[in-house]
């Protein structure tokens, strides 16, 4: 748990392009995985990392991520009034989970623009920023780590993942020197989305940053970089390269992930946690195994 009070921010403003036509009017962050809408798992992690006071940034036809997180009394009175117990419970925790406010983020500018946008709210204290495409099972913590580090050290912390240099195109990659910690490293360079060849190392930043509060003068002022957006990245090279500052550190996450971003890889996060859970797994597994065979 957090030592001092920690605001997150959740940027959500996106159009959800890769999964048209289901996003024409479903916000991408209200696809449900299981029976949840993925920016609920988001949510839930903050939560449970001591924040209760969150900021999501969204765009227009976003009003259905407001909603879901606001209470339904009809609906609470019709499942009380059928001894629906169990799913009025699961209704009404949705609603109590934080206390979350909303900001329009105009025009999509990227994600460095996104996060400026919060500037108001978060004010002079450090915060962190959480992407809804990226799901951290709540079995491996990561952001509590990510805030006692920050709290140590007093510098910016990104979450680093392994993964295969095929796919570092994808991501921004890291340039890092070992700390003597454990999974703890310092953060030298960063490079968005390299090719293969020209990537620093195989360590993909992935959606979670605890950020102080220097950042949003140096977004104010960073110029639109690859694709004519603001890019996070930008910022947090420059942070890293500071010699005065408290630099950037990164937390190398061995845990499971779910990457919702892309069709294949969200049907696999469905598929993972539908067969890890305890009232859905016993039914699921032999059926996928039956499947499988099959194919």
């Amino acid at each position: 748990m957090p030592h001092t009070p920690m605001k997150a921010v959740i940027p959500a403003a996106g159009l959800g392009t890769r999964f048209l036509p289901a996003t024409k009017a479903m916000p991408k962050e209200m696809l449900p995985v299981v029976d949840k809408p993925a920016i609920q798992y988001v949510v839930e992690e903050a939560a449970q990392a001591g924040i209760d006071d969150i900021l999501v940034i969204i765009g227009r036809n976003k009003n259905a991520i407001s909603n879901h997180f606001d209470s339904v009394p009809e609906l609470e009175e019709k499942l009380k009034d059928k001894g629906d117990d169990d799913r009025l419970r699961r209704v009404v925790a949705s609603s109590d989970l934080a206390d979350i406010h909303f900001v329009r983020q105009g025009e999509p500018k990227g994600l460095g623009h996104a996060v400026l946008r919060a500037k108001a709210h978060v004010g002079d204290s450090s915060f962190a920023v959480m992407l809804g495409d990226d799901l951290i099972d709540d079995r491996d913590p990561l952001l509590t780590t990510m805030i006692a580090e920050h709290e140590r050290t007093g510098a910016t912390v990104v979450a680093l993942l392994e993964v295969d240099p095929d796919h570092i195109h994808l991501y921004g990659a890291a340039a890092v020197e070992e700390t003597g910690a454990d999974g703890i490293v310092r953060v030298t360079g960063l490079v968005e989305k390299p090719k293969k060849e020209d990537a620093p190392s195989n360590l993909a930043v992935i959606g979670r940053y605890i950020l102080t509060p220097e950042v949003f003068e140096i977004l104010e002022r960073t110029k639109p970089g690859k694709g004519g957006e603001i890019q996070l990245t930008d910022a947090l090279q420059e942070l890293a390269a500071d010699p005065d500052g408290p630099g950037v550190y990164g937390v190398v996450f061995n845990g499971r992930r779910y990457d919702t971003g892309d069709r294949v890889d969200y049907i696999k996060a469905i598929v993972q946690l539908a067969a890890d859970r305890d009232d859905l797994g016993p039914e699921l597994r032999p059926w996928f195994k039956e499947f499988a065979a099959n194919l």
